[in-house]
């Protein structure tokens, strides 16, 4: 790891950061994200618990200043290094209405207003790929030429990312638009690291193309979560998200997120958390019908009844979804079936399918849990983009001394009254 006498290290501002993943991805590349803004108080929450040195701005991007996050947070006057976004991906969804008058759609100008009024020297745009095709198409290059008239440059050639292209075992595409400043260099698009996955019938088989054929294999289903204790065998589990767990023999990549293993390139500060502890694994009581269904579906096929996948140990998993808010119906997106058990995965297990490492709390209850997976962007593909930022910046990352542990753990049970009226009470 790289150390320096120099003592700050480059900050961000994460827009609708949900519960962190974008914010993880890019402390681990090296950057302190010092703001984080997010309408939901439950995300708020769970977002504080596991970043208590950093602000979290409990409000509506669409209704929040530049100057706000300057006077809320420990940025004050500094010159900002980057402004991150990942704001809400269903408007412009192949899986949802895609309605060009979809008032979430209108977040993506928000994001902009920011950036000009906050003037980072980089910003970084995550969405669906759906924002490419039809009528959104045309709200994206509005976009890009309002920058460009702004005084920032667009790398307009943007790209979809495969977060199995980055150490992910998770088939899960997204587009990056990067933007900075006119005297600046436009960061590049980051290199696969992992070989990415093709899929067949029943499993994501492995074909290397020609420019591929050196890199190492993604981790697969199993790889991440064949170690974890199975939540079947704890009936404590049954009324709370943690047990102290008997875990079974790692991967590397499981042993990484295990914190048992050091990445070469980890950025992050370190967390102080007991590894015994299983978390964010509360159980669901599935019906026998229900569970008999399950175990007769094959691995790498869908349940008839359900249409739940269920995982293949030896492929990559397909692309987690969060469902809708409590504003939207509160509605559940399929999760997958768990490739040994007949039931569906834990949060935990959703969290090792999107490179969460296991300090990293959800909140107790699994529909929110699953939200906040779903929602987020894969830390490692996050951290990879980080880097290239990093790399445009002439900086040198570099790994804090300084150690934290959890915040309360009163921020993961709130419901959403309760976690509103928290945020109402204080500022964070």
């Amino acid at each position: 790891m790289i150390s320096s006498y120099r003592k700050e290290r480059p900050i961000a501002v994460d827009l609708f950061a949900g519960a962190g993943g974008m914010t993880l991805g890019f402390e681990q590349a090296g950057f302190d994200v010092l703001a984080s803004v997010e309408i939901d108080p439950v995300h708020c929450a769970t977002h504080k618990f596991n970043f208590p040195m950093w602000s979290v701005l409990c409000k509506d991007v669409a209704e929040i200043t530049g100057s706000e996050i300057r006077k809320n947070s420990a940025i004050g006057s500094r010159d900002i290094d980057v402004v991150l976004s990942g704001s809400p991906c269903q408007g412009f969804s192949m899986m949802g209405k895609r309605e060009i008058d979809d008032p979430r759609n209108s977040l993506i100008f928000h994001f902009q207003r920011l950036v000009l009024e906050l003037k980072p020297k980089f910003f970084v745009m995550e969405n669906v790929p759906g924002i490419m095709a039809g009528k959104h198409k045309e709200l994206l290059k509005i976009l890009i030429e309002s920058f460009i008239e702004s005084g920032y440059k667009v790398e307009e050639n943007y790209q979809v990312l495969n977060a199995a292209n980055y150490g992910v075992p998770q088939a899960r595409r997204r587009l990056f638009l990067i933007g900075c400043r006119e005297n600046l260099d436009l960061p590049k698009y980051p290199a696969p690291i992992t070989l990415v996955p093709k899929m067949n019938a029943k499993v994501y088989r492995l074909k290397p193309s020609k420019n591929q054929a050196n890199l190492p294999i993604v981790p697969t289903v199993w790889d991440a979560i064949g170690d974890l204790p199975e939540v079947e065998n704890y009936s404590e589990l049954l009324h709370r998200d943690w047990v102290i767990a008997e875990y079974g023999k790692c991967s590397h990549y499981a042993s990484l997120l295990r914190g048992m293993d050091d990445w070469d390139d980890d950025y992050a500060y370190d967390r102080q958390y007991d590894r015994r502890i299983l978390s964010s694994s509360r159980r669901t009581k599935h019906s026998e019908e229900c569970m008999q269904r399950f175990a007769d579906v094959a691995q790498g096929e869908k349940e008839p009844i359900s249409r739940f996948y269920k995982l293949h140990p030896e492929g990559v998993c397909n692309t987690l979804r969060a469902g809708t808010d409590r504003g939207r119906g509160a509605y559940t997106s399929p999760r997958p079936i768990h490739p040994i058990a007949p039931r569906c995965i834990t949060v935990r297990e959703a969290a090792r399918l999107h490179s969460y490492p296991d300090w990293f709390r959800f909140h107790v209850t699994k529909w929110h849990g699953f939200r906040q997976v779903g929602n987020s962007v894969p830390p490692l593909l996050a951290k990879a983009v980080g880097r290239e930022v990093m790399r445009a910046l002439g900086e040198e990352a570099i790994k804090p001394d300084r150690k934290f542990t959890w915040g309360k753990e009163s921020l993961l049970e709130f419901n959403w009254s309760e976690a509103d009226r928290y945020y109402k009470t204080f500022i964070h």
